[in-house]
C-alpha cells in the first residue's frame, strides 16, 4: 500500500492579500456613491434605522437620549443631568472638562466628549455617555427675541441600563436627578440684585430686568437690632416658606408683605439685605417712578423668579398714596362745600373722575401717566399676586401716617415692623462687629446717653468707624452723643418758648384716640411739620396677620 500524500494548506501571499482587501474597499467606496447618488437621503435614514433596530434587538440594554434642546426650546433635563454628572464623576476619571464662572468661586467639572461614567441607584448600574457633534449653524430663541442664540453643534447625554428597569428609571432615578440637580444649583447659585433696564421701552425686547452679583455683607448676626425682634422675624420668614401646602389649602397666593418703617439711617436697607441672605433669595429693585401705567407693573409681576424679594422703598414717596377717602370728602360736592358743588355744575363729571381716578389727569391736564393706588393694591393683593411663588415683598417708608390705610391692612402689609433709633441692645452689637469688644468700663456711660439722644445706628456706626483704638473711640463717641443730646434739648427749649400752641414743639407729646379700641396712644410730634415721628417709649407694633409683637 503506498502512503496517503497529505495536501498542504495554500497560504496566500501577502501581496495576495493587499490586493483583494484594495478590490474590497473601492467596491464599498463605489456602492457608497451609488446609494448617496440614486438613494434618497429619507429612505436611507430609514434603511440605517432599520438595521439598528435590529441589532438592537438582540440587546438587553436600553438607551434614553437627553438633548440640550428640544424643538428649539432648552431642555431642562439636559442642564439638570449636567450638574447631576459633576457630583458623582470618579476619582480615577482620566479625562474631564473643568471651567470657572464669572465672579465664582468653585470650579465646575463635567464630561468631556465621548466620555462614559456609571452610577448605581437602588442596585441598578446605569451608564451615562456625553456626545457633542458639530452640525450647520442654526438659531434658537433666547430672552432677546431679537438676538437668538446661535448653535453650531448638537449636545446630547445617551443614558444606557437594562430595559427591565425602564419604568423605574424614568419614574424614580430621573426624579433623583432633578431634585440633587437642584440641591446643587443653590450651593452654587450667587444671589442677584434685580433692577429695570434703561432699554426697556425702546422696542428692543427680552428680559425687562438686568441684575448684578449680590455681595451685601449684611445678616442677622450683625444687625444693629433687639435680639428679640430679630428672633420674631427669622420664625416668621421660617413659618412662610414652609407652609406652601397650607397657603394652598387655605386659599391664598404664597406670599408675604412687609412694612418696615422709621427714621432714615435705622436699618431698613440692612434688614432687606439680611433676609435676602437669610432665605438665599434674590432682590428685585422696584422703582413705581419709573412706570407709567398699572398695566407694566402687572407685566414686571410676571416676570420676576418665584424665591425671591421684591422691593420697593420709600413708597410715600414713590406714588400719592395718601388716604383716598379724605381726599373724595374734601372734594365731594355738598352744601358744605359750595365752590366744589359750582364745580361739578360747571364740568358735570368731570370732577368725579377727577376725584377718585387721579391717574386720568393726564387726559385734560398734560402730565404724564402714572401708577395708580388701584393698580399697587392689585398688584400686592389681587388676581395678579397670585402669578408666582415664595416671594416677599417688602415697603419701607420714613412716615407711615402717609400711607393710605388700604395698603396698610393684612393681605397687604402683613407685618409692621418699626426701625427705631440705636437701642443699648444694637450699640453693643455695633461695637462688637466694629471694634470686636462686648465688654468696656464706658459701656455704662453710652448706654445711658443712647437711651436720651436718639441717634440713628449709622450715625453710632460712623463713629465707631473714626478710630481703631477702643478706648479712643468710645470717648469719641460719649462726646458725641453728649452734643447730640445738649442739641436736642436746646431745639425743644427753643420750640417750647416760640410755640404756645399744643403739640406745636417738637418733643411736645399729643394724645390721640385709637379708633380700633379707644385706647389714648401718646405721639411725639415734629414742630416743623405736624407729622408724628417717634411713638412713646415702650410702644409696639403689632403683626397685621396674627397680632404678635415685633419690635423694632
Amino acid at each position: 500500500m503506498f502512503p496517503r500524500r497529505r495536501t498542504a494548506a495554500i497560504i496566500p501571499s501577502a501581496t495576495t492579500m493587499i490586493s483583494a482587501a484594495a478590490s474590497a474597499a473601492a467596491t464599498m467606496m463605489l456602492l457608497r456613491s451609488l446609494v448617496r447618488e440614486y438613494l434618497p437621503a429619507e429612505f436611507r435614514s430609514y434603511i440605517f434605522y432599520k438595521f439598528e433596530t435590529l441589532i438592537n434587538s438582540f440587546s438587553s440594554e436600553l438607551t434614553l437620549v437627553v438633548e440640550e434642546y428640544d424643538n428649539l426650546n432648552h431642555n431642562n433635563l439636559f442642564k439638570a443631568a449636567e450638574l447631576y454628572l459633576e457630583t458623582i464623576i470618579p476619582p480615577d476619571a482620566k479625562k474631564l472638562k473643568i471651567s470657572l464662572a464669572n465672579k465664582e468661586s468653585k470650579f465646575s467639572l463635567s464630561l468631556d466628549k465621548y466620555q462614559e461614567i456609571a452610577d448605581t441607584f437602588n442596585g441598578v448600574t446605569l451608564k451615562w455617555k456625553f456626545i457633542s457633534k458639530q452640525v450647520p449653524t442654526k438659531y434658537v430663541p433666547s430672552s432677546d427675541k431679537f438676538n437668538p442664540t446661535r448653535i453650531s453643534e448638537d449636545r446630547f447625554f445617551e443614558l444606557s441600563f437594562h430595559k427591565k428597569h425602564k419604568d423605574m428609571v424614568i419614574d424614580v432615578y430621573l426624579k433623583h436627578v432633578i431634585k440633587k440637580s437642584k440641591e446643587l444649583k443653590e450651593d452654587k447659585r450667587s444671589l442677584k440684585l434685580f433692577t429695570l433696564r434703561h432699554d426697556r421701552m425702546s422696542g428692543r425686547g427680552g428680559d425687562v430686568w438686568q441684575s448684578v452679583d449680590l455681595h451685601h455683607p449684611s445678616t442677622f448676626d450683625t444687625l444693629a437690632m433687639d435680639m428679640e425682634a430679630k428672633r420674631t422675624i427669622m420664625e416668621d420668614l421660617d413659618r412662610f416658606v414652609k407652609r406652601k401646602e397650607f397657603y394652598r389649602r387655605v386659599g391664598k397666593a404664597w406670599k408675604r408683605g412687609y412694612l418696615l418703617f422709621g427714621p432714615p439711617g435705622t436699618g431698613k436697607s440692612s434688614l432687606i439685605a439680611a433676609i435676602a441672605n437669610y432665605l438665599k433669595f434674590d432682590i428685585y429693585d422696584l422703582e413705581l417712578t419709573d412706570l407709567r401705567t398699572n398695566s407694566d407693573l402687572r407685566n414686571l409681576l410676571v416676570s420676576i423668579e418665584n424665591k425671591s424679594v421684591l422691593m420697593v422703598e420709600d413708597i410715600d414717596c414713590s406714588i400719592e398714596l395718601q388716604d383716598r377717602l379724605a381726599q373724595a370728602r374734601a372734594m365731594m360736592p355738598s352744601r358744605h362745600n359750595p365752590a366744589a358743588f359750582n364745580q361739578v355744575n360747571q364740568n358735570g363729571m368731570v370732577l368725579l373722575v377727577h376725584t377718585f381716578f387721579p391717574a386720568y389727569d393726564y387726559l385734560d391736564e398734560g402730565i404724564c401717566p402714572q401708577v395708580t393706588l388701584s393698580g399697587l393694591l392689585n398688584f400686592v393683593d389681587g388676581l395678579w399676586s397670585g402669578c408666582g411663588d415664595e416671594r416677599i415683598i417688602i415697603f419701607t417708608t420714613n412716615h407711615k401716617e402717609k400711607l393710605d390705610p388700604a395698603l396698610l391692612r393684612p393681605g397687604r402689609m402683613d407685618v409692621h415692623i418699626h426701625m427705631s433709633y440705636c437701642t443699648p441692645c444694637g450699640f453693643k452689637m455695633l461695637v462688637s462687629n466694629y471694634l470686636g469688644l462686648t465688654d468696656h468700663p464706658l459701656f455704662p456711660s453710652v448706654e445711658a446717653l443712647i437711651e436720651t439722644a436718639k441717634v440713628t445706628p449709622a450715625e453710632v456706626g460712623e463713629q465707631l468707624l473714626k478710630c481703631e483704638e477702643p478706648e479712643s473711640v468710645l470717648t469719641g463717641l460719649i462726646e458725641f452723643l453728649e452734643g447730640k443730646k445738649s442739641e436736642r434739648s436746646k431745639r425743644e427749649d427753643g420750640n417750647r418758648d416760640n410755640n404756645e400752641e399744643p403739640g406745636a414743639a417738637e418733643g411736645e407729646l399729643a394724645q390721640e384716640l385709637d379708633g380700633n379700641n379707644g385706647e389714648v396712644v401718646k405721639k411725639e410730634v415734629d414742630g416743623s411739620s405736624g407729622e408724628v415721628v417717634k411713638k412713646e417709649e415702650g410702644a409696639e407694633e403689632a403683626d397685621g396677620e396674627n397680632g404678635k409683637i415685633v419690635k423694632g
